[in-house]
């Protein structure tokens, strides 16, 4: 194909490619988890957080909206990553490390600045152990499927 051999969109298929790979891998173990872990509500509680409590009873369709909204932040936290990583260089040769780093600061954004603003208004206190099973869950789960998926297959 003539497409192939441009420089410019070769680069940018990989960078498409590494973060849809990367948010779909996290957004999809981390959905699994957090449904056996609290149950199959969850995607109801994820569209709560941008319409409020009547998510709840909305069906199919809160269902399906809850379920698109976690793969969007999975593949925005992707990108983030994938853009981080353009400058700084480290990142896509320390991906173990990075990664773990990264999928901890995905929590910490999550619970104290997504929930507290989103329309659940969801803010602690916080119980320690929640804390740390949130990182570790997120360090595991999200961040090294994202720094494994940005080394390979962006350029």
């Amino acid at each position: 194909m003539v497409d192939d051999f441009v420089p410019g969109r070769s680069r940018k298929r990989s960078a498409l490619l590494a973060i849809a790979a990367g948010g779909l891998i996290a957004g999809t173990a981390d959905l699994l988890q957090a449904c056996i872990l609290f149950g199959w509500d969850i995607p109801l509680s994820i569209a709560a957080g941008l319409v409020g409590k009547g998510a709840f009873g909305g069906g199919v369709a809160m269902y399906v909206l809850g379920v698109f909204l976690h793969f969007f932040i999975a593949t925005s936290a992707a990108a983030v990553y994938y853009a981080a990583s353009r400058w700084l260089g480290f990142m896509r040769e320390n991906v173990v490390v990075c990664g773990l780093i990264f999928g901890a600061a995905v929590e910490l954004v999550m619970r104290l600045v997504v929930l507290p603003l989103s329309a659940l208004h969801a803010r602690g206190p916080y119980e320690l152990s929640d804390l740390i099973q949130g990182l570790l869950v997120h360090m595991v789960i999200v961040g090294l499927p994202i720094s494994f998926s940005i080394r390979r297959f962006a350029r």
